[in-house]
């Protein structure tokens, strides 16, 4: 069975506070989910090699992008100052919303992380080959992660998939006040 994550984070132990806000884009068929950490249990930190990043801490903001008919969900983390860490891409199988818990998507395992310097680093390779192999997916789900993570990949190096412009609009968007 494949794992069914929700924009809104809820039962998420290390939030303790935050602040959630959700909303449906018409023109691109997509829901955006906000969310500000208000207080956390403590801070999260990634390796990427020699650097050390945190993701996690008191104020720092998440808004997950999920295209209704597309393969991927856009995380875009920020720190305090709204200043981007990192883009946070996993690759779905489907994208949906649920009446009462908001915006989901299920994960395919297969993810890509994306650093302002441009690195693109894939992340879970294993993780989506151990659940091919122990029957939770089939076939054409794993070939489906593999073909949209490098499908992905390639959209970000050519400038296709525009981060910065995805995560200028919906900053704005989530800034501007409105409900």
């Amino acid at each position: 069975m494949l794992k069914r994550k929700y924009g809104a984070r809820d039962g998420w132990k290390r939030l303790i506070k935050k602040k959630v806000n959700i909303r449906y884009i018409d023109e691109e068929k997509s829901y955006a989910s906000y969310i500000k950490m208000e207080n956390v249990l403590e801070p999260l930190f990634v390796q990427y090699g020699e650097d050390t990043i945190c993701i996690v801490d008191n104020g720092y903001e998440w808004i997950q992008y999920i295209p209704l008919h597309r393969h991927y969900s856009i995380t875009m983390m920020f720190n305090q100052e709204q200043t981007i860490i990192q883009w946070y891409i996993d690759i779905t199988k489907e994208n949906g919303f649920h009446p009462v818990k908001g915006p989901w998507m299920d994960d395919l395992y297969l993810d890509l992380i994306v650093l302002p310097s441009g690195k693109i680093i894939e992340k879970d390779r294993k993780e989506l080959e151990n659940a091919f192999t122990q029957g939770i997916i089939t076939r054409e789900d794993y070939d489906l992660a593999i073909f949209e993570g490098n499908c992905i990949a390639r959209s970000i190096e050519k400038n296709e998939l525009d981060l910065v412009l995805i995560t200028s609009k919906l900053l704005k968007l989530f800034n501007s006040g409105e409900d």
